[in-house]
């Protein structure tokens, strides 16, 4: 069924509405003052032509293009705005879900804003505290997007004091999944309502407290489901200077689903084990330093509105990821993605400038960053009840445990850690040698659980991942406007299990003759690999032009399987060979 289809179905009046609204306005652009109207927007057009390559293992396509596009339009006059979003995926390009198919209206909304309050009718994005709860928004990157169509009010009744309110149903492709959200938000600037006495402090004290419950109709035979579930918790931020500390708190009540659902000789177990999830972030900046500590614990955080969905198919929460989202291609090869079954972990970055004029420094100073990141699992117990096949999994720690100390706290603490998930230690160094040369170079060491972070199972029978990577990237910039970049990358492991086995080394070279142009050649080989025949080259060559909020680029050659990830959502690539289009504008 295409989405205007159902459109027509779910909110056929709103809509119409909505659109009658912006046809409206967009007449009146023209005969109103400029300054009271705004009108913009952005579209992006991606797409492929694909070669079957039985080597690299791209798959034959029946339908030689895929491609995925999608525009906004928005409008705006004083206090009221509108917009539209039309998505078209005929059909969705290889490594998205293949229930993206069709085109239609995917988003519409009007708000309406003034001091006192702030209405959303349509669809929305919103988040609470860090997102542990509830956060809505949309990467099309990765064609996440689940936004609430309903209904949400923002409201500032005093100084100080913000309040949120909000239900709806989530996005769900072309459709809208089957549970109900509701959710109610509350934060309190301290220093704005206490002027009197905190209002000319240095130190800024926000706290949050939120609370969202899904409802979702019990139609299992077998098992007793839990139609409502609520989540709640509270949190705190201290601003002082240079000096920032956020800590946040959520519970979550009993909530067997796919997330927790585990299969035992043909025979399905269900957590009904409440969820928890604490994330501590801290850091201190000053000219020429930084130091940033997060620390995580999550277990059994999964949390949708259809306990039946999967993969990234309508999340109510956003589990933060302590994890580097790294830019180069090798440290970024076996990215991490936060684990809602349970984890415990942490970052730990230093940034800090080597000063200029000095032997060390160089001429211009030297940017040096230092990070060690780390996810493992938490001990859980079996707990099993023969009279109804439910299946508990719970674990030994609590959060406010019966201790006088901070040792008894933490020493349970790392008793509850489990086996290594992940790890990330790497040292960057950025140095501008003169006005013509600039250097970077990476040095990273990285544990990879693939049976964990891909396929979610010990048992997966692929060989964890040990590696050591080396990043040097030179850039030249022979003229004002015109630079040439050189990257070399290495990828070394002992790693003997396919997908992509072995060593990697990777080299660019990318040419930018002016402003508005690029173009840049890529290889990446598996030299390493323990097979001789998968011993190969992947070649890309790509192109582009960029004008003002124009772009336009060109790609052929062939593409690695792997994985993409933003802030610890990921999705998986599929191998490809073909030529691809990438298309995007603002206006």
């Amino acid at each position: 069924m295409s989405f205007t289809s159902s459109l027509s179905k779910i909110s056929s009046k709103t809509g119409k509405f909505t659109l009658l609204v912006l046809l409206l306005s967009g007449i009146s652009l023209f005969a109103q003052e400029p300054e009271l109207n705004s009108l913009h927007g952005n579209f992006q057009i991606d797409a492929q032509y694909y070669n079957a390559d039985s080597l690299i293992g791209a798959p034959v396509v029946n339908e030689k293009v895929l491609s995925n596009a999608w525009g906004n339009i928005n409008y705006a006059r004083g206090k009221f705005s509108a917009g539209v979003r039309y998505e078209a995926y005929n059909n969705v390009m290889q490594g998205f879900d293949t229930r993206y198919k069709g085109q239609g209206i995917t988003n519409r909304f009007a708000r309406y804003s003034d001091k006192l309050l702030d209405v959303t009718i349509g669809n929305f994005y919103e988040q609470f505290g860090s997102g542990m709860v509830l956060r809505a928004y949309y990467e099309p990157g990765l064609l996440f997007d689940n936004s609430i169509d309903g209904f949400r009010v923002i409201s500032n009744p005093y100084k100080g004091i913000t309040l949120k309110g909000l239900v709806g149903r989530q996005r769900s492709f072309f459709s809208l999944g089957p549970g109900i959200v509701r959710g109610f938000d509350g934060e309190v600037f301290l220093n704005e309502l206490l002027d009197s006495t905190l209002g000319n402090k240095k130190t800024k004290i926000f706290m949050g407290g939120s609370f969202v419950s899904k409802y979702q109709t019990d139609e299992n035979p077998s098992f007793y489901l839990p139609k409502n579930v609520g989540a709640y918790g509270g949190r705190l931020n201290i601003i002082h200077e240079g000096f920032n500390f956020f800590g946040e708190y959520i519970h979550k009540d009993n909530d067997p689903s796919a997330d927790n659902l585990r299969i035992v000789d043909g025979v399905p177990y269900y957590s009904y084990k409440p969820g928890e999830a604490l994330f501590i972030s801290t850091s201190y900046a000053q000219k020429g330093f930084s130091f940033l500590l997060q620390l995580k614990r999550i277990d059994n955080m999964g949390f949708r509105s259809d306990r039946d969905a999967s993969l990234q198919n309508v999340l109510i929460n956003y589990l933060p990821a302590t994890t580097r989202q790294h830019t180069y291609l090798m440290p970024a090869f076996n990215p991490y993605a936060t684990q809602p079954r349970g984890e415990a972990g942490g970052l730990a970055e230093m940034q800090f400038k080597l000063k200029k004029g000095t032997w060390y420094g160089g001429k211009y100073g030297t940017d040096v960053t230092i990070n060690y990141s780390h996810a493992s699992g938490i001990n859980q117990i079996g707990v099993k009840d023969s009279t109804t096949a439910m299946h508990l999994y719970t674990t030994e720690w609590n959060l406010l445990p019966d201790s006088k100390n901070l040792g008894e706290f933490f020493g349970r603490f790392s008793k509850d850690i489990g086996d290594q998930y992940y790890h990330d230690f790497f040292i960057e160094v950025t140095r501008k040698i003169n006005k013509h040369w600039k250097m970077n170079f990476m040095y990273a060491n990285q544990f990879y659980n693939r049976n964990i972070v891909q396929f979610g199972s010990s048992s997966a029978g692929y060989q964890n991942i040990l590696s050591n990577i080396v990043v040097v990237d030179l850039t030249w910039k022979y003229s004002s406007n015109s630079a040439l970049r050189l990257e070399t990358q290495g990828f070394f492991t002992d790693n003997k299990s396919n997908p992509n086995a072995g060593s990697w080394v990777t080299g660019m070279l990318e040419w930018t003759p002016n402003t508005n142009v690029f173009i840049a050649l890529l290889d990446q080989y598996n030299y390493g690999n323990p097979d001789p025949s998968l011993q190969l080259h992947y070649a890309l060559v790509s192109a582009g032009y960029t004008s003002g909020p124009h772009r336009i680029m060109l790609s052929a050659g062939k593409q690695r399987a792997g994985i993409f990830c933003v802030g610890g959502v990921c999705r998986n690539v599929p191998a490809s060979n073909g030529v691809s289009i990438s298309i995007t504008s603002t206006f």
